[in-house]
């Protein structure tokens, strides 16, 4: 259980590190300042706090596996669709709706760790789960690297590249959370 979660927060993660990477390219394309970039960034943190206590009122409604199967499968979904940002506007969008539904996710799994392990054994599972933090900051930045380095394959750059290879997984792991988890 908990290599599956570790797992599905690497991806969380990534969704929320990529932005950084994607920005080396991805501003000049959009015609994007650094302000208007900054601005898209915390756009994603603003909704992720706002939405943060939303979401786990309805994880407590309609249950764990629903909901964290859900947020993954439609966080997926507006990470990847940020391949197709075509400006300001789309991308402020696109992070909203990113924050808005990876915001019930961390407090969400946390919750779900409570359901599975004691107490006295609690501590450990969390702090296994919290380690893809650091895993992912140190191998997202080789792994996004290399995905950039894909520019001008099949007509895409390299930021889209990023966000298709790193937020359709969440995808298919949303998927893989309504059957494998209870």
């Amino acid at each position: 259980l908990i290599v599956f979660l570790f797992v599905l927060f690497i991806f969380s993660f990534l969704d929320r590190i990529n932005i950084g990477f994607a920005g080396l390219t991805m501003g000049r394309d959009l015609g994007l300042s650094a302000t208007m970039f900054g601005l898209a960034t915390t756009l994603f943190y603003a909704a992720y706090v706002i939405f943060g206590i939303p979401s786990n009122i309805m994880l407590s409604i309609v249950g764990a596996r629903r909901w964290i199967a859900t947020i993954m499968v439609l966080w997926g979904i507006a990470s990847t669709a940020t391949m197709f940002a075509t400006g300001p506007t789309s991308l402020y969008v696109l992070r909203i709706l990113v924050g808005i539904t990876e915001a019930g996710f961390l407090p969400g799994i946390l919750l779900y760790l409570t359901f599975w392990f004691p107490a006295y054994f609690r501590a450990r599972a969390n702090a296994l789960f919290m380690v893809a933090m650091p895993v992912t900051t140190a191998l997202g930045s080789i792994v996004s690297g290399y995905i950039l380095s894909l520019d001008g394959v099949m007509a895409l750059k390299g930021w889209q590249w990023l966000f298709l290879l790193e937020g359709f997984p969440s995808v298919l792991l949303g998927v893989m959370v309504w059957f494998w988890l209870d």
